[in-house]
């Protein structure tokens, strides 16, 4: 008599395997480029802050000294109470207006953002 021996298969077969590669493949290709933008987009949103923080700085400052500051990256954070600015940001504060009515303007962006630029004026009303 012969001994009968069943075999037991463990394990995916190929049609398998690249079925699921294909769909990683797929949901890939859908990720990365949204996850890029996200990206982008919150570098913007941190220019943008930071501008919004310069500014409010700037106001602190004049309410001690009677007036605004002209200053650039680095010389904003040494120069602006308070003032902490981001790792890709670049912000440039420009003190203006007439001795009697002071006024300034700001702009800033990120090396790492879409490359969009955000200003402030103050004699306009705020952010542009």
């Amino acid at each position: 008599m012969k001994a009968i021996t069943i075999r037991k298969n463990k394990g995916f077969t190929l049609i398998e395997l690249l079925v699921v590669v294909a769909i990683i493949g797929i949901l890939a290709a859908i990720a990365i480029p949204q996850f890029a933008q996200y990206r982008q987009r919150g570098f913007d949103a941190r220019a943008n802050s930071d501008l919004r923080n310069a500014a409010t700085s700037e106001e602190a400052y004049f309410a001690t000294n009677l007036a605004y500051v002209s200053c650039a990256d680095a010389a904003c954070v040494s120069s602006l109470p308070g003032f902490a600015l981001s790792d890709t940001v670049t912000v440039t504060m420009t003190a203006g207006g007439s001795p009697a009515e002071p006024t300034f303007t700001g702009s800033s962006s990120s090396t790492s953002g879409s490359g969009e630029s955000y200003a402030y004026d103050s004699a306009a009303g705020g952010m542009q």
